[in-house]
């Protein structure tokens, strides 16, 4: 659906995009994550066709983006910050929105999000919370059934219930109709429920690229105990964090969950519990360790 492929983009002496290349399969919700000004706002900007790179190609279905109305038709996308005409009520976009995308636009499918949504379709936007204009900008991008949904930082301003109902129609759109949805976020707890892929950027580049449960098979939490209160750890794996309360000791190991248990098994321990890494812990130790915690939501 979307490869980027060796892009470039530099804004003065800032190279935003720094040889990126990068896949997002049709029909899956990719999870792209990094640090503060990693490009992640730029490359969805590029996706979507409002930039164009300096070096490289970024491809829809195969065809650049870039002064493609065909692919652009088919790709909608919500920034952080939502932009409205501040006179405008959410009829009015509703009545602009179905002009520009006539070839798209459901209006059965407005009508059925009306009552998810609950917005008052004559409230202006100038009168609306910053949530409120976020679950109208939900409520009518849907209606346009895109191919692909661009979103960045899709759920900030919006309270738990909201946050659930707004992914709840997203991945219904995916399941249904084989919607792809790229989305990029510092809440890695949320994509974890959500997201097939994920992607992890850093300065322009991509980290790497791999599906959640690839991701997360990676790395595992080791809970051990020994007889004798003396830790055995096994060689060949790659110990990046260790602690320790009374005899329990707890042990983030590079590896799969079957090799790593196994390797510990042979040392005969008296309580061993293997336990799965959180995207946002996978986040955390892949990019270097704590000091990227800062930076999530």
């Amino acid at each position: 659906m979307i490869e980027v492929k060796e892009a470039v983009k530099v804004f003065g002496k800032v190279r935003a995009l720094d040889g990126l290349n990068m896949r997002v399969p049709k029909g899956v919700v990719y999870g792209l994550v990094g640090p503060n000004g990693a490009g992640k706002t730029t490359v969805l900007q590029h996706i979507c066709g409002s930039m164009r790179p300096d070096e490289g190609q970024v491809l829809v279905e195969g065809e650049p983006v870039w002064e493609n109305t065909l692919i652009k038709a088919k790709i909608a996308t919500i920034p952080s910050d939502i932009y409205f005409y501040n006179q405008a009520t959410i009829q009015d976009m509703h009545d602009l929105y179905r002009g520009l995308y006539a070839a798209s636009w459901d209006e059965e499918r407005f009508q059925q999000l009306r009552p998810l949504f609950g917005l008052d379709e004559q409230a202006r936007f100038r009168d609306l919370s910053k949530g409120m204009k976020k679950q109208a900008a939900f409520w009518i991008t849907l209606s346009q059934r895109p191919e692909l949904l661009l979103l960045d930082e899709p759920v900030d301003g919006l309270d738990p219930a909201a946050r659930h109902k707004v992914w709840g129609v997203v991945m219904e759109e995916v399941a249904e109709r084989g919607m792809t949805v790229l989305t990029s976020s510092h809440n890695l707890r949320e994509l974890t429920d959500v997201c097939d892929y994920v992607g992890i950027m850093e300065s322009g580049r991509m980290h790497l690229e791999r599906t959640l449960s690839e991701l997360q098979d990676n790395f595992v939490k080791v809970q051990v105990a020994f007889e004798d209160d003396v830790l055995k750890a096994p060689a060949g794996f790659e110990l990046l964090n260790q602690e320790r309360q009374g005899r329990l000791f707890t042990l983030v190991v590079k590896g799969s969950a079957a090799q790593v248990e196994a390797a510990f098994e042979q040392y005969g321990p008296v309580f061993i519990n293997i336990l799965p890494l959180s995207l946002e812990e996978v986040f955390i130790y892949e990019m270097g360790g704590v000091s990227h915690e800062a930076i999530l939501g």
